[in-house]
């Protein structure tokens, strides 16, 4: 059962762009379902599946920077795209923010995600 949860001062509302992380047993942080909202405003970054990928790793190093995390300790990424056609431009954001050897992950094409979104993503870090 996690044992902590968090976020970041910059949190919208409920509907805002960051989940809170939790940390779980053995100390791993996991933040799940994290979409390309501006938290400036809460709605879904214009521009197609690089920009709100951009988002959405900007929103999950904010919330594991509040866990005390960074990237680097990422083991375990989980991609949800609405369209895997758009593989290779979130791979491409991907590869600007992890550093070899990447964590695992998991891509996977959905039929639809929150707000319309292109892309989402889970981590686990430790």
């Amino acid at each position: 059962m996690p044992r902590e949860s968090f976020t970041t001062d910059r949190i919208a509302p409920a509907a805002g762009p960051f989940s809170p992380a939790v940390r779980g047993a053995g100390d791993a942080i996991y933040l799940s379902g994290q979409v390309g909202q501006d938290p400036a405003n809460g709605r879904l970054v214009e521009g197609g599946v690089a920009a709100q990928t951009e988002q959405a790793l900007r929103n999950l190093q904010a919330v594991l920077e509040a866990a005390g995390r960074t990237l680097d300790d990422v083991v375990r990424v989980g991609v949800y795209l609405a369209d895997m056609g758009d593989f290779a431009a979130m791979n491409e954001v991907y590869a600007r923010w992890f550093e070899r050897p990447y964590p695992a992950r998991t891509t996977i094409g959905v039929a639809a995600l929150p707000l319309g979104a292109a892309v989402e993503i889970d981590l686990v870090a430790q």
